[in-house]
């Protein structure tokens, strides 16, 4: 950091990006060496006796232990330049361009070397020599194959870190820096759109594929422009965030201690649920999880069940019957039904209670599926979440747009992707008339909708959509993205929309607006970091493995970053009170693409794992409380809907006995 300048352009990889690379080339080139040498003590002496092609042979070994060496010890300065110095601290590792340079150029003899390589040990007439050994023509040809291999590797490797933006012409601001920035944005947002398109052709197909990549494209472009953050500077910013958050909460809880004003959690649940209405229960909940994942479908039952899942599908599939009329209420279903199979293996429910299901997956639009609930006497509609490269596209046009339904303020907001998707569902159901048609069967049945992560979120818009028709529907939602609504509109949910998260989930902090100061907090931290990138990379390996030792928590930074005007060369070495104030700053106001704060809906329960028994408590949360996206080692985990179900398990467990389940 910041990005290599390299043939007069920038490039996606760093100065200090060197350092396991480099060790990865020199042990192979070492042992290359070594077998080199090896066949010119066993086999040079005999060239002499050769027939013909001896002094090429000669050639060909001799310069190949010359090059071999001095790409050894080209290599040795590389790395050792390269480890030079903190991430920001480019001056220290300013001779890695020349030494790069130095080791591209040494790629033209070594590909003349290779041929001639290539010859010797695949023309066999070219060379003639009685006494050549077998260990020897195997020792050349393997080298031959590994060096093409390598500068194989090599191309690749430059395809990898070429930027398309790196040319000097969209880095040198015009007169006027608005000029510039409009300029940049539109060709970063270019590039991400052509990248999607070939890297995912087959979504170009659906109906709002390329609106999907024009919003995707534009919020990447709005998110990285004006910044020399490679992808391991990325990386290494998660590291040190991580640290930085860890020892940060060790200070609050601290704080809280002296204080005694730290949240209140509790392993009761009857007094946490003391003053929630009855119909938000954990047994309501645990259940109605349960059909959110049944929405998976097959692919689902696979992951719970590596090695039985194909046997629990088996017993449930309907091979051969695409044309029966019993299947006119599934849509977009494979021939055998085994999403439908899924459904019922996970849902525990008979076929006939299974009222709808459509597993069309396009970009904006969910498969779902409609249940009669006859354990809880509900119509429950299971919305899927996230499974797909479509639902990822769904996800990431999070574009604040104006969301509109009955009863919602005139100026609320929301997450645009998710607006399409539960106007795609709301637009299905009214088509097929499929809520009235199941009232009509289950009169007294109420309706529920419920779903996981992008399930849980086009479940809070759709239960805002239905509300003026059905004005007893309840919403169960778990894990649900923290950019969804407008506050305003997040208060009004509260009294319909029951939300569960545990842990340390990522997705409930995730939004436009959490992403922006992650970016910010990269930065930072990167600035403020005294180890160089090889040792943050590594510690962050060992931290996987056994945690964050209290050690680092103070001996990670800069001593001298107090009263300090912040400056760094990811911005082009400006002190930050200027043009860049933008990028640093936590005011909405001077954002890039996040204009509208949008917060998570409903009334949040949140459950957190506690090192004594009993093993989890809770406590009810505000949408504030997940605005900061934490690198935490179980932020993935705890976002999986099996382990909800498994902590809400628990959590039962470690309860009296409760009434049966109902929801009222």
């Amino acid at each position: 950091m910041p990005a290599l300048r390299l043939f007069g352009r920038k490039w996606l990889a760093a100065s200090d990006d060197l350092v396991y690379p480099g060790l990865f080339e020199i042990s192979l080139r070492a042992l290359w060496l070594v077998l080199l040498v090896c066949v010119h003590i066993g086999y040079y002496d005999d060239t002499w006796r050769c027939a013909r092609g001896g002094e090429y042979v000669r050639a060909y070994m001799i310069g190949m232990l010359a090059l071999l060496g001095a790409v050894v010890l080209v290599l040795g300065a590389l790395v050792h330049q390269s480890a030079q110095g903190s991430i920001t601290e480019v001056q220290a590792r300013h001779l890695v361009p020349p030494i790069l340079l130095l080791k591209l150029f040494l790629i033209l003899p070594e590909m003349a070397l290779n041929v001639c390589g290539t010859m010797w040990a695949f023309c066999r007439d070219m060379v003639v020599c009685p006494y050549e050994g077998h260990f020897s023509r195997t020792v050349i040809e393997a080298l031959v194959v590994f060096n093409w291999v390598l500068f194989g590797l090599a191309v690749f490797g430059l395809v990898m870190v070429f930027d398309p933006l790196g040319s000097k012409r969209y880095h040198a601001l015009p007169e006027t820096p608005s000029v510039g920035e409009s300029l940049r944005h539109r060709k970063g947002t270019s590039v991400w759109k052509r990248r999607f398109r070939w890297a995912f052709c087959w979504v170009r197909s659906d109906e709002h594929g390329h609106e999907a990549f024009q919003q995707v494209a534009a919020l990447l472009s709005a998110l990285f422009r004006s910044t020399d953050l490679v992808p391991s500077d990325v990386l290494a910013g998660c590291v040190l965030l991580r640290i930085k958050q860890k020892k940060e909460s060790r200070e609050m809880r601290r704080i809280h201690m002296l204080t005694n004003d730290e949240p209140k959690y509790s392993s009761d649940a009857q007094k946490v649920f003391s003053m929630a209405p009855r119909w938000m229960n954990l047994e309501n909940a645990r259940h109605f999880l349960r059909l959110s994942m049944a929405a998976y479908g097959w692919p689902f039952v696979m992951y719970m069940h590596c090695g039985s899942g194909l046997c629990r599908l088996l017993k449930h599939v309907s091979c051969c019957a695409c044309l029966g009329p019993a299947y006119s209420r599934v849509v977009d279903d494979n021939c055998c039904f085994c999403h439908l199979a899924g459904v019922k293996q996970l849902a525990k429910v008979r076929e006939q209670d299974v009222l709808f299901a459509s597993f069309r997956n396009h970009v904006f639009e969910l498969p779902f599926c409609i249940i009669a609930d006859h354990q809880t006497g509900n119509i429950v509609v299971a919305i899927r979440g996230s499974i797909s490269l479509r639902d990822i596209f769904t996800d990431l046009t999070a574009t604040s747009a104006r969301f509109e339904a009955e009863g919602v303020p005139s100026d609320t907001m929301a997450h645009k992707g998710m607006i399409e998707g539960a106007a795609y569902i709301e637009r299905k159901l009214r088509q097929r008339r499929i809520l009235q048609r199941a009232q009509l069967m289950f009169p007294h049945y109420g309706l529920v909708l419920t779903g996981h992560s992008l399930g849980a979120g086009v479940a809070c818009l759709l239960g805002f959509k239905l509300r003026p028709r059905f004005p007893e529907l309840k919403v169960y939602a778990f894990c649900t993205p923290a950019g969804l609504l407008s506050r305003e509109a997040a208060r009004l949910s509260e009294s319909f929309v029951f939300t569960i998260g545990v842990g340390d989930d990522f997705v409930m902090r995730l939004g436009v607006d959490s992403i922006e100061n992650l970016r910010t907090g990269i930065v930072q931290t990167l600035h403020a970091s005294r180890l160089p990138k090889y040792r943050i990379l590594l510690n962050g390996l060992g931290y996987m493995l056994f945690g964050v030792p209290s050690r680092d928590l103070e001996a990670t930074w800069r001593d001298d970053m107090e009263g300090e005007p912040l400056r760094s060369p990811l911005l082009g070495d400006r002190a930050i009170p200027t043009v860049e104030a933008a990028l640093l700053s936590r005011d909405l106001s001077v954002r890039r693409f996040s204009k509208t704060r949008l917060f998570i809906a409903g009334r949040i329960l949140h459950i957190v794992a506690r090192k004594k028994s009993p093993a989890y408590e809770m406590r009810w949360a505000t949408a504030e409380d997940f605005m900061e996206l934490k690198v935490m080692p179980r932020m993935l985990l705890d976002h999986l809907p099996d382990n909800v179900y498994r902590v809400l398990g628990a959590v039962l467990g470690a309860q009296r006995p409760h009434p049966p389940v109902g929801a009222e």
